[in-house]
């Protein structure tokens, strides 16, 4: 678990990042920072403090939590977190499930946000456990987890990602020659071209840009697979990359209906890096109520490197 410090606080400025926040620095070395400097600090005192703080800080993270989930559209994306498991002597892989919140794209007034759950595993029950209150629309991956959201007792719609379509169709190119492939990465990149054109703007000025202009590029996207799909072999990549985009193509075109929603899931996934970060430096979390402090200083500090990432 790693902590964060400045002179001004723990917590500097709302929106505001200082160079010592965010260092994802393991308890382990910041022992050894502070024993450079004659102090002596066990890691299991700065676990404790941690922990502490944390419990201190669960009435901001449940209120955060909260306050998502009464928006009518968010991103949702899930990262492993390594947790010791000490009567196996390894490691066993938990997960944090990252919601976040980003309205700058259509000029939302509601600041931008992210809180991030642990959950012992990757199955689709913790996302309907975290999501559980929220009703509207959900951007996620393709990932079949999040199909169980779709049960009719559920106010959820799921809108798709254009990203993980495009990054197949890439890792296809990358492997040689590929006229199919290309053709419909240059599409895609069409799609995006507009979509830098009119972020920032209102809803529906983004509506009828994507009406105007982006439904055609669909339409033809809609053609360049139905053409194409006919006649490649499903068990190639191409015929897997094109079966992603029949599978998920409702979701994919939400974005044509709906001025706040975006084109991809990269916001959450941004969110996201710092775990990875960590997770790197730290190796894994001492135990799961260890893992379940970090998800909540990060949500607290995930919001302020949310607020710096303008789109």
């Amino acid at each position: 678990m790693s902590s964060s410090a400045s002179p001004r606080g723990p917590w500097p400025q709302w929106g505001r990042v200082s160079p010592a926040d965010a260092d994802h620095l393991p308890l382990y070395r910041q022992a050894q920072i502070y024993a450079r400097q004659g102090v002596d600090l066990d890691r299991s005192t700065l676990a404790d403090w941690v922990g502490r703080a944390a419990f201190e800080l669960r009435p901001v993270f449940d209120a955060l939590m909260w306050e998502l989930k009464q928006s009518t559209k968010l991103f949702m994306d899930e990262t492993r977190a390594p947790v010791l498991d000490p009567g196996a002597r390894k490691t066993k892989t938990g997960y944090f499930w990252a919601l976040a919140r980003d309205d700058r794209p259509w000029g939302g007034t509601a600041p931008p946000a992210v809180a991030f759950t642990y959950a012992p595993g990757r199955g689709g029950q913790h996302a309907e456990r975290i999501l559980q209150g929220f009703g509207g629309i959900l951007q996620v991956d393709g990932y079949a987890g999040y199909n169980r959201l779709l049960a009719p007792d559920h106010s959820i719609r799921l809108a798709y990602c254009w990203a993980h379509a495009r990054r197949k169709l890439i890792e296809i190119i990358r492997m040689g020659q590929a006229p199919i492939a290309e053709e419909g990465l240059r599409l895609i990149r069409a799609l995006y071209a507009i979509e830098a054109g009119i972020s920032g703007t209102a809803p529906e000025a983004r509506l009828w840009a994507r009406q105007s202009r982006s439904a055609p590029v669909m339409a033809e996207l809609s053609e360049w697979l139905t053409h194409h799909r006919a006649r490649i072999s499903a068990k190639s990549n191409l015929g897997e990359a094109m079966a992603y985009l029949a599978k998920y193509w409702d979701g994919l075109q939400i974005f044509l209906t709906d001025g706040r929603v975006e084109i991809d899931n990269n916001p959450v996934e941004r969110t996201i890096r710092p775990i990875a970060l960590n997770r790197k430096n730290a190796l894994f979390a001492g135990h799961e109520a260890g893992a379940e402090n970090w998800a909540v200083i990060a949500s607290l500090i995930g919001k302020r490197l949310l607020d710096r990432t303008i789109p």
